[in-house]
This record gives C-alpha cells, sequence and structure tokens, in this order.
C-alpha cells in the first residue's frame, strides 16, 4: 500500500522557470526510499511540496497531486496533515521554538489535544528513543548542533507520524548518533512507517528500498 504518493508533480517559484516537472514518487508502509540529487537541484522543496507544505504555507505553482493512503493533500486540513506526516529538515534551528526540550517536544502532542499522561508519556519515550533523555528540562539554546537536531527528531516521534520526511537527516552527526538514527529509521520501518530520506551519501543506501534521483528538473528511480 502507498502511505505517500507524487504523481506527475510539477514545480516553480513566482516569475520563475520549473524547479522539476513530471515527478512521480512512490513511499509504500514500511518502506524506506532515498532521494538523492546535486545541491539547488530542488529536494528540499520536493519535500515541503509532499508534506504540504508548499503551497499552503510557502508560495510557488504546484501542478499534479500528492497522496496520503490515498487521500489528496490539498482536501486534508492541516491537523490531519500533521498527524500523518512528520518532517525533519537539515537545520535544526529552523525547526526549534521553544526554550527548552520538554516544552518544544511537548508542543505537537499538545495541538493533537491529547491528555496529560500521554503527552509525558510521548516524551519520555521520544527522549528514550534518541538517547537525550538526560536533557528533557535543558534550554535549547545550550545544545550543540547534533543534538539539537535529535530534539527536532525526537519532536517529530513524538508525533507518531505515519509518514516520515528527513531532510538530509545525517547532515549534522557525529558516528555514534548517525548509527543511532539509522537504527531508528529501521525501528520504525519495523513498526509499518513510511519514510522518505534526502540523502546523498552512498553509507545510507542500506537503509533503502527504493533510491530515486532528482537531477535536470526530472526524477528517475535508480537501480540498486
Amino acid at each position: 500500500m502507498n502511505a505517500l504518493e507524487g504523481r506527475r508533480i510539477s514545480f516553480s517559484y513566482p516569475r520563475a522557470n520549473a524547479l522539476f516537472s513530471e515527478v512521480n514518487i512512490q513511499v509504500q508502509v514500511g518502506e524506506c526510499v532515498i532521494l538523492r540529487g546535486p545541491s539547488g537541484c530542488g529536494k528540499t522543496t520536493l519535500c515541503q511540496i509532499l508534506a504540504g507544505i508548499i503551497p499552503r504555507s510557502l508560495p510557488g505553482e504546484v501542478r499534479g497531486d500528492v497522496l496520503l493512503f490515498g487521500e489528496n493533500i490539498g482536501s486534508l486540513s492541516l491537523a490531519r496533515i500533521v498527524e500523518k506526516v512528520g518532517v525533519l529538515f537539515q537545520d535544526p534551528d529552523a525547526q526549534l521554538f521553544f526554550p527548552t526540550v520538554e516544552d518544544e517536544i511537548a508542543f505537537g502532542p499538545e495541538n493533537l489535544c491529547l491528555a496529560r499522561e500521554e503527552i509525558g508519556c510521548r516524551i519520555e519515550q521520544a527522549l528514550e528513543a534518541v538517547q537525550m533523555s538526560e536533557y528533557r528540562l535543558a534550554k535549547t539554546e545550550t545544545l550543540s548542533y547534533g543534538q539539537k537536531q535529535l530534539i527536532a527528531l525526537a519532536a517529530v516521534l513524538a508525533l507518531e507520524p505515519r509518514v516520515l520526511i528527513l531532510d538530509e537527516a545525517f547532515s549534522q552527526l557525529d558516528t555514534a548518533s548517525t548509527q543511532l538514527v539509522k537504527e531508528i529509521i529501521r525501528n520504525q520501518k519495523r513498526l509499518g512507517r513510511a519514510i522518505f530520506l534526502v540523502e546523498n551519501s552512498e553509507e545510507h543506501l542500506d537503509l533503502a528500498e527504493r533510491v530515486y534521483e532528482l537531477q535536470g528538473g526530472r526524477v528517475q528511480e535508480v537501480v540498486l
């Protein structure tokens, strides 16, 4: 079953030529799909389209359809999308907004109107998953860049999304944290989550069932 699907997606920024055209991408339940391509080719933009951020929150002309478990993302409310899709971008400073780690991770579950006990459990489980439990009360501004990336991932995991979109999740991590995040991705696959991972390093191809390449405005599937 396709958890996430892009059908004939084309995109252009205002008053600009098309960044990419006729993109077809599928990510099935329990599958990790990698997207790779040169810098500036539109990988992050495609992530934002698949997550419903463009054109809902950022400008641009999108043609084609994005489907979440068979439902067109354009017909879903923001709350429904957040329940289904978690997004981690390359720069954690653009994703962390609260003064403490606990507040950061609690924000998403609170917006889902979960019970206080459930929110507490999700905070605890998410921090355990990224091995950052001791930083629960820490100020986010005091963390290293790699630690911030782990906290941003924990905030995504606390929402328990069925689809994870990870944009160069390993770029700021040391070796130990990289192996930890790889194991988290494998565990999410075992739980039946769908993973869409932007990643150019061949070191992480072992995570993927399939690989797409975005280059010259076109996407094609790569034979592993």
